[in-house]
């Protein structure tokens, strides 16, 4: 009977594998390959959707909800298939006598019924991840902005930028200080970290901030950087205090993880005071800054320091190659070994190497090559210090400028205090001042001469561009280096004495002074009272004195060939001692806003005095005390001012301006008819008046332009009465609309402000005005247009450029009834920036469709429903124009 009982079995489990259950176990094997073949194509769906997703992130977007759903589903879909798949296998691999025999065939069926269930929601997911349009979509602000970099290629910098990343990506790691040299390359280094987060895996920070801290150490500039990158509102902490302003900042950055990076730290910063959340407490926040000094990395209790090294020789060589250039290696065989003798002098020093090879690259035989590296060779190179290693090295570049006056006026821009934003005219009127372009008889010729050297020293690395290029910059690094050679590489320390926010300057030190030849005081530096006169033989410059509201007395005293005395921006100077009447030498006195009442008498003993500067000096009442016409050798007077004195005498002062042998350079304020009608009787004065500021004049309904052709800046305030500008010839012809003659044109003015001028109807007249760079009108309340349809006719100039070609700046406030601007479109090949606040007349811009074709257009500043009544005659120019647009609020 043992036999039976396995026969017994097998035909029970027959019994139950027959019928309706037999179709689903007969089709599982085919079911089972064909579930296999889906789930491959939503695996490839899968994939495809994935890649799509990480481009889009890495581009600083994020998943749609949707999408991320979808991807979460398949993959739990991929997991359920293949536990379905296995057991399906192995119920497969324990079937006996054919297809139909299952040891348990009811739990079979259930997995063979379970197979085309799952094949339909493979099928369904396939659909909906082919047909997906948008994966992700953008971020509400961005959480990395872009560094550029300056210097391509960056060389050497891989290893310690891979050791920086390492550490961002330790948890036990809240800071990270990089410390090294000036010029080593940690700016460089920082902000490949900075741009490394653009396409970076790593999710787990919410936002980039970058700081530049630089010294003096500003709070309240990183704070305003710090609240600015948050995207917080001025309103929430413009005008505010310290302490609310980094409450603010806290608010928000105990919410993020985020990744701080300060560039240029001199000293410990106190991060809470800031209002930087402490990292750690179960954040993932980091810090990471650089620092020319270790014992910076330990103030800021860095749990990392990273040194960055100078370069390899191999390094060094290539980034010396890169920036020469191949056309100059290669242009004789032995230029190369040259190269490779002139890459070891550098020592490895990125900054020194890429300012090198820009001296070298127009050196083309090696003969000149030779010459050039047996003066870098020169140079001390045993100085004690990193730093003064740097400065032996970095003085080549200033051997290779190629004149005297070129050096001085380089060594000059040292005067100024670290990281100060110089002004390029002013700055080119004190090297006049000093004598460095006294070559040139003209002061035009000299200016002019001024404006090439600043664009040879920015070529020659020296010196940067801020601001639209109207400001400059010298690198501290630089600026060290050239106050190192100012003082005779060392040998002479007082020779160039710079002191910036050193509070009370004792007595001592000023006596250690006697050997300098140019002072220069900034920011809370003051000088305590003297015991006796001090000993300023050999000193040509004092500059600065920002907050000397007196001098000590006889100060002055021995002063024996002082050249430049520059008090401007001091306000709390009110008096200006008597005895500076006895510098002889002095050649360009400057008391722009300041305080001073009075001019004292003794000034016109100044015969040697070529620069006078009394800009916005608001109490100056009157010139009484000073006879101008008694400073002979006067060349420029400049007394600007948006007020008006009922005392000062302007025709007196135009007299006697009018007979400096000397003069032609004016600018000047005039505040009635009188003094406008005797500035324009004389042709000597119109012809030196550079910029002038009309300012209420009362009475005065017309102006009539005559000959002002060398005019740069013209400013009209105030003049309720005004109702027009006229031209007049030499021949006294009124040309109000026409062209004038090509000698009438205003060939050289740059700049235009009209305000609170109530009746006037237009400025026609500027379409004479060919190389007008800034035009402002505001408070203006009848002009209906800037230039009536009629006058804009013809848009050439007789020097054959078009109307506003050159404009970069226009503004337009408050001109209710301002209609239009130009009779018909114009490129504006120029312009910059647009700012219309209080127009809601004008419905036009006269601009063509070429507006943004030249790349300059940066910004359109207005109100937000101003913007939408525009009306547009070439849609095209409305899309161009809509991104440069910024909301700003009405009046």
């Amino acid at each position: 009977m043992d036999f039976v009982s396995p026969v017994l079995d097998v035909a029970s489990r027959i019994c139950n594998c027959v019928g309706d259950r037999a179709d689903h176990l007969q089709r599982l094997p085919q079911n089972l390959n064909s579930l296999r073949a889906a789930m491959e194509k939503l695996n490839n769906v899968y994939k495809d959707v994935k890649e799509r997703v990480e481009r889009e992130e890495n581009l600083e977007k994020k998943r749609t909800h949707v999408v991320g759903g979808w991807m979460e589903r398949v993959e739990a879909m991929e997991k359920e298939v293949n536990e379905l798949l296995d057991r399906c296998d192995e119920e497969i691999q324990k079937k006996c006598l054919g297809i139909y025999c299952f040891k348990n065939c009811r739990a079979t069926y259930k997995l063979a019924k379970m197979v085309p269930e799952k094949m339909d929601a493979v099928a369904e997911l396939q659909s909906e991840g082919s047909n997906f349009q948008e994966v992700a979509v953008p971020l509400p602000s961005p959480r990395v902005i872009e560094r550029p970099l300056e210097e391509k290629p960056v060389v050497g910098l891989d290893s310690p930028f891979r050791e920086v990343w390492r550490y961002l990506q330790d948890k036990q790691v809240g800071t990270i200080g990089i410390y090294g040299m000036g010029g080593v390359g940690k700016t460089t280094l920082l902000k490949k970290i900075n741009n490394k987060f653009l396409q970076s895996s790593i999710k787990a920070f919410d936002i980039v901030i970058w700081v530049v801290v630089s010294r003096p150490t500003n709070l309240e500039r990183v704070q305003e950087t710090i609240l600015d990158r948050l995207g917080i509102t001025d309103d929430r902490w413009k005008g505010r205090e310290e302490e609310k302003k980094a409450q603010e900042i806290r608010r928000v950055l105990k919410t993020k993880n985020f990744v701080l990076l300060l560039d240029d730290i001199w000293e410990p910063l106190d991060l809470l005071r800031m209002g930087i959340p402490p990292l750690g407490d179960g954040n993932e926040s980091k810090i990471v800054f650089t620092t020319r000094s270790e014992d910076v990395c330990r103030g800021m209790a860095a749990r990392k320091s990273i040194k960055v090294e100078c370069l390899e020789e191999k390094e060094a060589l290539s980034l010396l190659q890169a920036k020469v250039g191949e056309d100059t290696l290669n242009s004789h065989p032995d230029i190369q070994k040259l190269a490779e003798m002139v890459a070891k002098e550098c020592k490895g020093l990125p900054l020194a190497l890429i300012v090198i090879a820009r001296a070298m690259a127009s050196a083309k035989t090696p003969e000149e090559w030779e010459r050039n590296l047996q003066k870098l060779r020169m140079h001390p190179k045993d100085v004690a210090g990193t730093e003064n290693d740097l400065f032996s090295v970095l003085a080549f570049s200033y051997d290779c400028l190629p004149d005297e006056a070129t050096r001085s006026c380089f060594l000059y821009c040292t005067l100024f205090p670290e990281d100060y934003q110089i002004h390029s005219e002013p700055l080119i009127q004190l090297w006049i001042g000093e004598g460095f372009l006294d070559e040139y008889d003209d002061m035009q010729e000299a200016r002019n001469q001024g404006g090439e050297i600043i664009q040879m020293l920015k070529r020659a690395c020296v010196l940067e561009a801020v601001q639209e290029g109207e400001y400059l910059k010298m690198h501290d690094v630089i600026r060290d280096m050239a106050l190192w050679l100012a003082c005779e590489k060392g040998k002479t320390k007082n020779k160039f004495v710079v002191k910036d926010g050193v509070g009370v300057i004792r007595a001592q030190e000023v006596e250690k002074w006697k050997d300098a030849q140019r002072i220069s005081l900034w920011n809370e530096t003051k000088i305590e009272e003297l015991r006796e006169p001090p000993q300023f033989p050999n000193t040509e410059t004092l500059i600065g004195c920002s907050m000397m509201s007196t001098f000590p007395s006889g100060f002055f005293t021995n002063m024996s060939i002082i050249r430049v005395l520059d008090f401007s921006n001091n306000r709390t100077l009110k008096l200006l001692p008597a005895e500076i009447g006895n510098l002889a030498t002095l050649q360009y006195l400057n008391l722009s806003c300041t305080r001073i009442i009075h001019l004292p008498i003794q000034l016109k003993n100044l015969k040697k005095l070529r620069f006078l500067i009394l800009d916005w000096i608001f109490p100056l009442a009157s010139l009484a005390n000073l006879t101008v016409s008694s400073l002979s050798s006067l060349q420029l007077f400049s007394m600007k001012s948006l007020s008006s004195h009922p005392q000062m005498d302007e025709i007196m002062l135009l007299e006697e301006l009018e007979q400096l042998e000397h003069i032609n350079d004016i600018s000047i304020r005039l505040t009635s008819i009188q003094s406008i009608q005797r500035l324009f009787e004389s042709h000597k004065l119109t012809r030196s008046t550079k910029s002038l500021n009309l300012v209420q004049c009362k009475g005065v309904n017309q102006v009539q332009l005559l000959s002002l052709s060398c005019i740069k800046n013209l400013i009209l305030v105030g003049c309720v009465e005004l109702e027009e500008v006229k031209i007049i010839h030499f021949e006294k012809q009124v040309v109000p609309s026409k062209f004038p003659n090509p000698q009438c044109c205003f060939n050289h003015l740059l700049s235009v402000e009209i305000n609170a001028c109530k009746k006037l109807l237009n400025l026609n007249w500027l379409i004479h005005a060919a190389k007008l760079q800034s035009l402002g009108i505001q408070h203006c309340e009848i002009m209906e247009k800037v230039i009536e349809d009629e006058r804009s006719e013809g848009s050439e100039i007789e020097s054959g450029l078009s109307v506003f070609s050159r404009l970069i700046y226009l503004t337009l406030i408050d001109l209710s009834k301002l209609e239009s601007i130009y009779g018909h479109a114009l490129p504006f090949p120029s312009l910059k920036r647009i700012f219309v606040l209080g127009c809601p007349r004008l419905k036009k811009l006269p601009f063509d469709s070429n507006i943004c074709m030249s790349k300059q257009l940066e910004k359109i500043m207005g109100e937000q429903e101003w913007w939408h009544g525009l009306e547009w005659e070439d849609q095209t120019v409305m899309h161009n124009l809509t991104p440069y647009f910024q909301p700003r609020r009405s009046l």
